[in-house]
């Protein structure tokens, strides 16, 4: 995991690369969807309609995307760090691949409320996950009763599931990035209810004036996800790696204050010496 402010091997070039417009067309990323399923908030996004299904302006989703990925890059080179959230199937192998990659947090199953407004509460629940296994690796729970095992172990795997992308999180994310902010409003509208700026993949059906960062774009093919989340996840690696080259500039011109300081005192003690 990323931690903001720390040496990290992994981040060793610039690797994020401009989509272009024929990637997005490749990767269906302009079909929205169907006329009837639309809000009308996401008029200004839409090119036109073919077939009964709206087309998203990859023009616009492609500047929209440039602006998002130089926010993302900012953030973690202020060494924040962002969350990943998509819990819809065919987004959750993407979301905790490229959150990995990139070394942030994610949720992929189900956003318990409270996750951002109450993340105390959470953390307990992160406690008692950890406690649990401890009690599994140590041997304990298998000197309980036989139902007690059962039950420890049932509530081990839904805490897993729920819980392991965020087992790290201490802090509140600088920001969050979503598959599908209609899906996902009870984060939205926590990260909103914060301050906390919201990066969203927008399709046809979404309000887009919930997100600070609105990418228009196609958020059930596996491919425009992908596509999209990957880039929003170099964009963090690269802002960790910038992050890395000002710690150590800042950290080169602290040693060199420290070293001018002691030739300072030297200098200054040989004098009284005289």
């Amino acid at each position: 995991m990323y931690c903001p402010g720390k040496a990290n091997p992994r981040y060793e070039e610039n690797v994020m690369i401009d989509v272009t417009l024929k990637e997005m067309l490749e990767a269906g990323v302009h079909f929205g969807h169907q006329t009837k399923r639309w809000n009308p908030k996401m008029k200004r996004f839409i090119y036109g309609e073919r077939n009964g299904i709206y087309i998203l302006d990859l023009q616009q989703t492609v500047r929209r995307f440039r602006v998002a990925r130089e926010f993302a890059k900012s953030v973690v080179r202020n060494r924040g760090s962002i969350l990943f959230v998509g819990t819809k199937r065919q987004a959750q192998p993407i979301i905790q691949q490229e959150a990995q990659r990139c070394g942030m947090y994610f949720v992929t199953e189900r956003w318990l409320g409270g996750m951002l407004t109450n993340l105390q509460t959470v953390r307990k629940s992160v406690e008692r996950l950890n406690k649990i296994e401890e009690m599994m690796e140590s041997g304990q729970i298998s000197r309980l009763p036989k139902k007690e095992v059962a039950q420890l172990e049932k509530e081990h795997e839904k805490l897993a599931s729920i819980l392991n992308g965020i087992r790290g999180l201490s802090h509140l994310p600088a920001a969050i990035f979503v598959v599908d902010p209609k899906k996902e409003h009870i984060a939205v509208h926590e990260a909103n209810r914060l301050g906390i700026p919201v990066i969203a993949m927008v399709d046809t059906n979404c309000d887009p004036d919930m997100i600070q960062f609105p990418i228009p774009s196609n958020d059930d093919a596996i491919r425009s996800i992908r596509l999209i989340t990957a880039g929003i996840a170099d964009a963090v690696l690269d802002g960790a790696l910038e992050s890395q080259v000002q710690k150590g500039r800042e950290a080169a011109v602290s040693e060199s204050s420290g070293d001018t300081r002691e030739e300072e005192d030297s200098e200054k003690k040989s004098g009284d010496e005289a």
